[in-house]
């Protein structure tokens, strides 16, 4: 099992990563060709989920959240030390974590409301 301080540093991770997929500009080359992509099939229930998931950083964050632990546990040699339901709940305290991150994040004041 990971202990807190790791459980800690992934949620960080994983909110940082939440925050580059979603909202970080280095990606909107990515994210306007998915936009179109949806846009020339507006009633594609996949598309739709597609560009769902990379606008909620809820959604994405779950997954990032999971494939930072996952990565993390591969890469400590960590994944076969612990039952894979302490695994999934190790993955609720990294997605937990990073939503709450988020939530601040979005519950802080931007610059133009000084």
């Amino acid at each position: 099992m990971i202990n807190l301080a790791v459980l800690a540093v992934l949620g960080f991770a994983a909110y940082r990563a939440t925050q580059l997929a979603v909202h970080d500009s280095i990606l909107d080359p990515v994210r306007n060709r998915l936009y179109d992509w949806h846009g020339t099939s507006v009633t594609s229930a996949v598309r739709a989920a597609v560009v769902t998931l990379i606008t909620c950083t809820y959604c994405m964050g779950w997954w990032l959240s999971g494939a930072i632990l996952a990565t993390y546990l591969l890469a400590a040699d960590e994944f076969d030390q612990a039952p894979l339901l302490v695994h999934g709940i190790e993955w609720l305290a990294v997605a937990g974590t990073q939503a709450l991150l988020n939530r601040w994040d979005d519950t802080r004041p931007t610059s133009e409301e000084f």
